[in-house]
């Protein structure tokens, strides 16, 4: 198997307080992933810790062939500050910045690209529009649109389709799906089991600890469901980082 990312004895979390515990195991590259879990599972958490914005209690996150630049993440969409005066085309140039750096002047071909990707979300014409004018879905397809500009090899996407309406959740699918036959390893939170169960072949079942790792259907059972809510319901949250063995 061509690994993408590896996981070693990982165990993330806050101010020495563990959200996700002893995680081992690894992505294949080109994997089509879906993270689900409770309220609190530490999904969230294991993302920021691919992407490098946490740095391990313990343990080790090893990334395979894949730099730091070629890492896409996009947040919940309820870290997105749409009050910010910024124009549709400027946030999607953002996309852009690990290629030219903080203050690289965007070229003609650049706005050619920018362009092309909005068109390709199906935000063509969008790009003076202020983000504070989008709706929830249109917002959605713009970040989607910046994620385009980072050509990125590993994505990362943290309930992308939450609080948007059917036909975008539909397009941003599609975009995920062709990313899949890129050979691109994206890696999907999500709470819509019914959406996991029809568009990721594989998925991680986390309550803080892994619970289940596989083919969809054999991970998200109700055994295993019941499982991860009671081991969430028990989780003490003040609780020290422990020790376990590999």
């Amino acid at each position: 198997m061509d690994i993408a990312i590896r996981f070693d004895n990982v165990t993330l979390g806050y101010d020495r307080h563990p959200a996700v515990h002893h995680l081992n195991g690894e992505v294949a590259r080109g994997a089509l992933l879906a993270v689900c879990g409770p309220n609190g599972a530490g999904k969230s958490t294991l993302l920021k810790g691919i992407a490098g914005s946490l740095s391990p209690l313990s343990g080790t996150i090893s990334l395979h062939g894949t730099k730091a630049r070629e890492i896409a993440f996009l947040p919940q969409a309820a870290e997105i500050d749409k009050s910010f005066p910024v124009s549709v085309f400027d946030l999607v140039a953002m996309g852009l910045w690990k290629r030219r750096g903080a203050f690289g002047a965007i070229t003609a071909k650049d706005g050619m690209e920018i362009s092309a990707a909005l068109a390709a979300v199906g935000l063509e014409g969008f790009e003076d529009r202020l983000i504070a004018t989008l709706s929830g879905g249109q917002l959605q397809r713009m970040l989607f649109a910046r994620l385009l500009m980072q050509n990125a090899s590993l994505i990362l996407l943290d309930e992308p389709f939450t609080a948007i309406d059917t036909k975008t959740i539909s397009d941003l699918l599609a975009l995920v799906a062709s990313w899949q036959k890129e050979n691109r390893t994206v890696l999907v939170v999500s709470h819509d089991l019914d959406l996991v169960h029809s568009h990721f072949p594989q998925t991680l079942l986390l309550a803080r600890e892994q619970i289940a790792r596989g083919k969809t259907a054999a991970v998200l059972t109700a055994e295993n469901l019941v499982r991860a809510r009671a081991m969430v319901e028990a989780f003490d949250a003040q609780a020290p980082a422990c020790a376990r063995a590999a």
